[in-house]
């Protein structure tokens, strides 16, 4: 009986050790994003590169591509259109501009406003990240994910 004590005492305290650990495990942090003014500023550059268009554009293509293959009505395309709401993906484009300080924001505003050719081919369009985001975002909207009840 000697024997059993001391094993059963260290699995109780490796069960509470383990739940303690479990317990004190935190929320992670939100996600980071830019100050008031350099969200305004990536607005501005949102607008000349043409993104939300872009993103709209994107989630479009994908409907009909889900459309002709799985045969909806009308009916269900137009519902699943109508679900497109750029703003639902704004958060995603802000948190790539997030660690990028004012006067790197104005420059890259700049280069947008100046160079229509820089515009095709942009940081928004070859981030990865922001290009897997998009992707998550279109499928959630093809699969219904954003429509008002």
């Amino acid at each position: 009986m000697k024997n059993l004590k001391k094993p059963a005492f260290l699995a109780s305290a490796l069960c509470v050790f383990i739940t303690n650990i479990c317990i004190s495990q935190t929320n992670p942090s939100p996600p980071a994003m830019p100050t008031q003014q350099n969200k305004i500023i990536v607005d501005r550059i949102i607008e000349a590169a043409h993104y939300k268009t872009y993103v709209v554009d994107y989630c479009l293509t994908k409907i009909n591509e889900a459309s002709a293959k799985e045969g909806w009505n009308e009916q269900k395309a137009m519902e699943i259109t109508e679900s497109i709401n750029y703003k639902n993906f704004r958060d995603a484009i802000y948190n790539i501009f997030a660690f990028y300080d004012e006067v790197e924001l104005e420059t890259i505003l700049k280069a947008y406003e100046k160079d229509t050719a820089y515009q095709t081919t942009n940081i928004m369009t070859t981030n990865k990240v922001l290009l897997n985001n998009l992707n998550i975002f279109a499928n959630d909207i093809v699969k219904g994910k954003y429509i008002s009840k």
